[in-house]
Order: structure tokens, then C-alpha cells, then sequence
């Protein structure tokens, strides 16, 4: 018997991230990222090659009128100047009040106590997804990044973990689900973490549950990063692999290629 969308078997995710790919393609949902200046171009090509359409402004006078007008929101902290502050401040206040989903991204909240306080006040905003690593998560939740902890962690916080590394857990308190896709080539290239949240945040536009919407774009990525590698010649070309696989990323490699447990 299949499960129902709010508790999904194993082997149904990677239909379900099929049919949230085809809508994102569809719909071609509107995503803000406010992330590192590192990141932005990448950022931006990996949205387009999945079907969103990007935009970039950190301007705190109109970034308010942007994430009005976006279907999502990424607020990635990986640059993290006066002005970029002032405008994630009021890009997550502009989401709430909008009622559009967002995604807080703490890019280096372990190596800055500031930066650390600075995400625990953003998490007061109520992000739908929550994506880090583990030395991020022990800074931000007070915690080592164990299972009961993320749990805990999501359940307090009401929104979905999702701790990324070589293998990527995501949990929203009552489901949980391990992504053992991806390759080390995607390590190798700068952005490659950040644009793969704003990925998530691109299907958090099209897909209600924030749970089945980051396991689809987080199994999406990983297996396109799987395909590139095929391919790639080394990290330089891996990046324009990465894209290419996005682009024409189809319901059977998803099937043949997840890994979940």
C-alpha cells in the first residue's frame, strides 16, 4: 500500500521529488536569495537550470518589495556585513508578513559568536527549513548533532533540519529521512552548499510540506552532483556538469539513483 504525503515510505520519495520537479519547471516559482557574494552567480545558474527564477538585491531600501514579489526566500549568512544584516532583518519580517516560505542558511555561525546571535534572533522569524552542517547546528542548538537532538531541535523550533555533509539528515520532529546520494567532486567547487538550499527553497515555493519539500530538492542535487560526476572532467567542469544534469534531470535516474534511509 503506498503511504499517504504526510508519512511517505522510502520508496515513494523519489517519485514525490520527481513530481515537485515538474512543478517547479512548471511554475517557475520566483526564489530571493540573500547569500554570500560568493555564491550569487552559481546561485543563480543552478536555479535557472532547474526551472526558478533568481533574484539577488541586498539592498535593505527595497529588498522588502522583492521578497514580496518572490515566491520564496533564501537568507544565507556566509557574507554578513552592516547592510546585509539590516537586510535579512527585514527580508524574513517581509516573509512572515507575506506568508512566503523561507530558509535560513548559518554559513559559519561556529566560528562567530556575533554571527551565531545574530541566527538565533532570525529563528525567532520561524524559517520553514533550517539547512547546516554539524559544527553549525552545536553552535546554533547548544547541542553535538545527534538524532534526538535535531528532532528536538525541529520540534521546538517548529520547522524542518536539515544537517548536509556526506550523508544528509533531514528531519521535522516526526520524520526523518537519510540522503546517501552526491560525490566528493561536489566539495571541490565553491557555492556548491549554498546553491543547493536555494534549490530547496525553489521547491518549498511549489510544495506546502516543508519536510517532503526539502527531501526533494536536497535527493535532486545530490543525484544531479552524482550524474555530473560522470562527466566531469575535474571540479572546473563538474560545475558546468552540475547545471547540464539539472536541466534534464528525469523521474527513472531519480528511481535508479536514491539512496535513502
Amino acid at each position: 500500500m503506498r503511504a499517504t504525503r504526510s508519512s511517505p515510505i522510502l520508496s515513494d520519495l523519489p517519485d514525490i521529488a520527481a513530481d515537485v520537479v515538474a512543478r517547479l519547471r512548471e511554475r517557475s516559482p520566483r526564489v530571493h536569495c540573500l547569500t554570500n557574494t560568493v555564491a550569487q552567480n552559481f546561485t543563480a545558474n543552478v536555479l535557472l537550470a532547474a526551472g526558478a527564477v533568481p533574484s539577488m538585491t541586498a539592498a535593505p531600501d527595497e529588498i522588502a518589495d522583492f521578497v514580496a514579489r518572490a515566491d520564496a526566500l533564501l537568507i544565507n549568512l556566509g557574507t554578513l556585513d552592516r547592510e546585509r544584516r539590516e537586510a535579512a532583518e527585514i527580508a524574513a519580517e517581509e516573509a512572515v508578513e507575506e506568508q512566503r516560505p523561507w530558509v535560513l542558511d548559518p554559513v559559519f555561525v561556529d566560528r562567530s559568536q556575533a554571527r551565531c546571535d545574530f541566527a538565533a534572533n532570525l529563528m525567532a522569524r520561524m524559517p520553514r527549513l533550517l539547512r547546516l552542517n554539524s559544527a553549525e547546528f552545536a553552535a546554533l542548538a547548544n547541542a553535538e548533532a545527534g538524532e534526538d537532538a535535531l528532532n528536538r531541535y525541529a520540534l521546538d523550533r517548529l520547522c524542518t533540519v536539515a544537517l548536509t555533509g556526506a550523508t544528509d539528515a533531514i528531519t521535522d520532529g516526526a520524520r526523518a529521512v537519510a540522503i546517501e546520494n552526491g560525490d566528493p567532486l561536489m566539495g571541490r567547487v565553491t557555492a556548491i552548499g549554498c546553491a543547493g538550499t536555494a534549490l530547496v527553497a525553489a521547491c518549498l515555493a511549489v510544495e506546502a510540506d516543508p519536510w517532503l519539500a526539502t527531501v526533494a530538492g536536497l535527493l535532486v542535487f545530490a543525484v544531479a552532483g552524482e550524474c555530473a560526476a560522470v562527466r566531469a572532467r575535474g571540479p572546473g567542469s563538474f560545475a558546468v556538469e552540475l547545471l547540464d544534469a539539472l536541466a534534464s534531470l528525469d523521474r527513472e535516474t531519480l528511481r535508479g539513483r536514491a539512496r535513502l534511509r
